[in-house]
């Protein structure tokens, strides 16, 4: 498999390492000091670059029939803009908040722990996230992604970095040294608490899932999520 990646800071290197181990050929390494070329030859496109640069990547995959992959977070506003030029082109398209196989499960737990809570009043909910000194967006996309997820399951209304209202789940986002990303679900009450926590331990989890996605998408057309590749 022929793989373009956009994004070549230290996910991108992970990528390109496992990515050869599996066999698979890296014909584009896109920094901001070089152009597409290479791209058009692609069988995928893996996307870890930055936010200001996640649009022109991904719109550059679509005009050139290559599918595409995004791990970037940060620029979500512009999400349904690449889902309609994706259908326009007739495309592939997975972009998730986390590619890990482990975070994707514990989405799922997540998710089924928000609708057994929320029959129970007296717990409050909370999030804590941990991440590298140089993350650029917080709260992380996986933080949001765990949001939304208690939200959709729950008579919650939204997150906040702020103090929460009553029906607000308030996400601590801390940047730590080194850290890869630590994500925390807490359930609250004035007798006992309920935790949920997924831990990181380097970098090759998301590679790894990001190559998966990457393996199952190519010669499928669509809008997809982890979901889709895991058989959630």
């Amino acid at each position: 498999m022929k793989i373009a990646l956009l994004g070549y800071g230290k996910m991108g290197q992970v990528i390109e390492r496992i990515a050869l181990e599996r066999g698979h050929e890296i014909v584009l390494k896109k920094d901001e000091n070089n152009t597409f070329e290479g791209l058009q030859i692609a069988d995928v496109a893996i996307d870890f670059s930055i936010p200001a640069a996640a649009v022109n990547n991904i719109s550059s995959c679509f005009n050139n029939n290559v599918p595409v992959v995004s791990g970037t977070t940060g620029w979500l506003e512009n999400y349904q803009e690449m889902v309609d030029l994706c259908n326009s082109k007739d495309g592939a398209f997975i972009s998730s908040s986390n590619f890990s196989l482990g975070v994707n499960l514990f989405f799922e737990v997540n998710e089924h722990l928000a609708k057994i809570m929320s029959k129970f009043d007296s717990y409050t909910v909370n999030m804590e996230e941990i991440h590298h000194t140089q993350k650029l967006d917080a709260p992380s996309g996986t933080a949001i992604s765990l949001a939304k997820g208690i939200i959709e399951n729950s008579s919650y209304k939204s997150w906040t970095l702020e103090n929460p209202k009553s029906n607000e789940i308030h996400i601590d986002a801390k940047r730590i040294g080194t850290v890869p990303g630590t994500h925390a679900v807490i359930y609250n009450s004035t007798v006992d608490s309920i935790e949920i926590k997924h831990t990181a331990h380097n970098r090759e989890g998301f590679a790894i899932g990001a190559l998966i996605a990457a393996e199952w998408i190519v010669g499928k057309k669509g809008i997809f999520t982890m979901k889709d590749v895991l058989e959630l």
